[in-house]
């Protein structure tokens, strides 16, 4: 079980790795393309909205609540009754997004006032940023029917995570970033508008991996007619799991989503240096955090289902790959953190500052890259954490998290004023931690799961090594002056020199402190 689990996640880290890699280069094209200004903030504001709602519905708690229930129906061994419960789930979930795109599209004023409220007011007021009102409505007209297709996409994914093909849902983001990249280059030249290319790339995308689906679900044989069910068993069952996972799985999500309206408010530029942070800071938490915690889901749900049998291995088998869960997070999560502390802002010159994107945004930028990273661990824990309830179809205790999380979020964001648009990436980091401490607190009362000893120890290496890694590299990064004067292949050069010599010092470490390929399997 191990091995396969490992095999797996490295299949599905290999597919992000590429996804997150042609995603840097998308930005790339899009800071080079329209900066760190009015243009950005507009064009990253309405590619946000679709996406808080795809993690919010499509994928975070959706996924957590079908995919155990699907578990259900894959364990009698009926063919053609999950085939039938896959069609009614499509129809039904289908149908419900359709219904919100069209209303989205119709109303995107409303929706760019509701998350926009900055610019809407200026908008009434003829202030400065009216202009921003306007634009960001018409793009969320373009930009909204990506969820439509993610939601498809998603469905398919976790129906084909379930019978152990990761690698499909995986590569599906890397269509997305192609499409974004070839209209930034080749249709945005052609237009005055290049935001508005950019918004046309996002639909493209969503059509793209929707397409790409289809033939992995027939060949599979579980490609079959939707059919709105609304009323049927399962889907009722996975209604009532996911409705109150919509907190649970996705607070961070939401924070994020209140970040964006408070950002609307605040110097122009703070949107984008927020998103550009956090698109470094995605790099590692899809790479590691998400692509452990799609592969390991089915595994816990499937532990839970068989408890009728052996309820004393299922449960042992379910707290080990927890337990393998969380030390992969921090074998991974912990030198990611700190590489990012010392490099952050070499990482963003190397990456963005051409075009309009200038040094002033790359120092900015990092004020709140700094921030947001220091949550990254928590970001990463709770993915798999929040596991640990889905699995089990609990989604009640989550969603009481979630609210907790939330409210100190927004408490969080009010002292932070004082320091603008960094203020809400501290805010975030902080709502995250307390969200990992209190879903970790909850396992360990209900004795579903307790951080092992033996993973104690190995945290302690694990810590031990990445300081190691970061003085290493420390002590060898230039200043950053003298970094903005080089040109971009002498960046790039000395970038991935320094994360090679990161890579070398840290698994020497481990290796002398006695990390050996057993602590990487699921029993301790």
């Amino acid at each position: 079980m191990s091995k396969r689990l490992l095999k797996s996640s490295i299949v599905v880290s290999s597919m992000t790795l590429l996804s997150r890699v042609l995603g840097l280069v998308r930005d790339v094209v899009i800071a080079h393309l329209i900066g760190a200004g009015a243009a950005a903030d507009v064009f990253l504001f309405a590619n946000r909205i679709p996406n808080f709602l795809r993690r919010l519905f499509a994928e975070g708690a959706f996924s957590q609540a079908f995919v155990p229930v699907l578990a259900e129906y894959q364990k009698s061994g009926d063919i053609n009754k999950t085939r039938e419960f896959i069609g009614k789930v499509s129809g039904t979930l289908g149908g419900l997004v359709s219904i919100v795109t069209i209303l989205a599209m119709v109303g995107s004023p409303v929706v760019a006032a509701l998350f926009g409220m900055g610019w809407f007011t200026d908008w009434m007021n003829d202030g400065p940023d009216a202009h921003k009102f306007e634009q960001a409505s018409l793009l969320l007209k373009i930009t909204f029917p990506y969820l439509w297709f993610i939601t498809f996409v998603a469905l398919s994914g976790a129906v084909l995570n379930t019978i152990g093909k990761f690698g499909v849902m995986s590569f599906s983001p890397v269509l997305l970033n192609i499409a974004m990249i070839a209209t930034a280059l080749f249709l945005a030249p052609q237009m005055d508008n290049p935001d508005l290319a950019l918004a046309i790339g996002i639909f493209l995308g969503g059509l793209l991996q929707f397409l790409f689906q289809i033939p992995f679900m027939k060949q599979a044989g579980l490609l079959v007619k939707p059919k709105w069910a609304w009323r049927d068993e399962g889907v009722t069952k996975i209604r009532k799991l996911m409705i109150p996972a919509l907190f649970g799985v996705s607070v961070s999500q939401i924070n994020l989503l209140l970040d964006t309206v408070i950002a609307s408010f605040l110097m122009t530029g703070s949107i984008s240096w927020l998103y550009y942070s956090d698109r470094l800071l995605e790099f590692p938490l899809g790479l590691f955090g998400i692509a452990i915690s799609t592969v390991i889901l089915p595994t816990l749900a499937r532990h839970h289902v068989n408890r009728e049998g052996d309820s004393a291995k299922s449960a042992v088998d379910f707290r080990n790959t927890m337990d393998w869960g969380v030390r992969m997070i921090l074998l991974l999560g912990v030198p990611a953190a700190i590489g990012i502390a010392v490099l952050a802002q070499p990482m963003l010159l190397t990456l963005f500052m051409r075009g309009n994107f200038m040094l002033n945004d790359v120092h900015a930028a990092s004020y709140s890259l700094w921030a947001f990273n220091a949550g990254l661990l928590s970001f990463m824990l709770i993915k798999i954490l929040a596991n640990g309830y889905y699995a089990r179809q609990d989604t009640k205790t989550p969603v009481k998290i979630g609210i907790i999380a939330m409210v100190s979020n927004m408490g969080f964001n009010l002292l932070a004023i004082p320091f603008s648009y960094v203020g809400l990436a501290i805010a975030s980091a902080m709502s995250a931690t307390l969200n990992a401490y209190l879903l970790y607190r909850g396992l360990a009362k209900a004795d579903v799961y307790h951080f092992s000893r033996k993973s104690a120890v190995f945290f302690g290496k694990v810590l031990l090594a990445a300081i190691a890694m970061g003085a290493a590299v420390w002590y060898y990064v230039p200043e950053i002056n003298q970094w903005a004067k080089m040109d971009f292949f002498m960046r790039v050069y000395w970038l991935v020199w320094l994360i090679v010599l990161a890579a070398i010092v840290y698994g020497a470490t481990l290796i002398l402190l006695g990390v050996r390929k057993h602590h990487l399997l699921t029993k301790n």
